[in-house]
């Protein structure tokens, strides 16, 4: 992953880039400043956005699940015992700064999604989804295709995924 702290820019580099993204309509270059306040400044948890990471990646059709073989059969015995939960980061890493952040995605897409498409679709979504929520700049994200699903008649992973 790339250094969350710094991103080889000047700071008057990044603010023109804030101010740009502010004339289009990317609104963002004020929520920054809220972050760091005279009076106090917020911190946000890897946690935090590593679930808003997986909930924005999941949104996008075409990506069956998230996480590595392990890590989805870990889930799914997780989601057998009563009162389990599914994880919404499971398959998601991410690196927090003081104002950018860097997301990591493993994903299982259905068999037939043009994986290209699919991954660019879920790129921005998670994009705009950390960036709207948290007001860190995402600085990359990235996405290891770990699998592909293929639905067989009579597969149990449909009611399987109902559950992730």
């Amino acid at each position: 992953m790339a250094d969350t702290t710094t991103q080889g820019k000047t700071g008057t580099q990044a603010l023109q880039k804030d101010e740009e993204r502010s004339a289009v309509g990317g609104a963002r270059s004020t929520e920054v400043v809220k972050l760091a306040t005279e009076k106090g400044r917020t911190s946000i948890a890897d946690g935090v956005v590593a679930k808003i990471a997986g909930i924005a990646a999941r949104e996008i059709p075409g990506v069956y699940a998230l996480g590595g073989g392990a890590a989805r059969a870990f889930g799914a015995v997780r989601q057998r015992i009563p009162g389990g939960k599914p994880n919404v980061a499971q398959g998601v890493s991410v690196e927090v700064g003081e104002r950018q952040c860097a997301v990591d995605l493993n994903i299982v897409v259905d068999y037939g999604v043009p994986i290209a498409e699919l991954a660019q679709a879920v790129r921005e979504n998670v994009i705009d989804s950390v960036e709207r929520m948290t007001a860190l700049e995402v600085v990359e994200v990235n996405i290891a295709v770990d699998d592909i699903h293929i639905e067989y008649d009579g597969d149990d992973s449909t009611k399987e995924r109902q559950l992730q």
